[in-house]
């Protein structure tokens, strides 16, 4: 038996955030992106955006 008390609520509550960190790490392996993939992404879907609006005709007017 060890000499100094342990306090239960603290063991528990420790126990409890050490398994949510783990399911959440796995979660983010999982499902996750890094913050560069997402900034990638973005960068690439504006890049495609800007693309297909200099592709467009201009409007014509109702004079021509």
């Amino acid at each position: 038996m060890t000499g100094t008390p342990i306090n239960l609520n603290r063991a528990r509550k420790e126990r409890a955030r050490s398994q949510a960190k783990t399911r959440a790490d796995e979660n983010a392996v999982r499902f996750g992106q890094t913050k560069a993939q997402k900034a990638a992404e973005r960068a690439e879907a504006e890049r495609a955006a800007r693309r297909l609006e200099e592709h467009k005709r201009p409007a014509q007017s109702d004079d021509e």
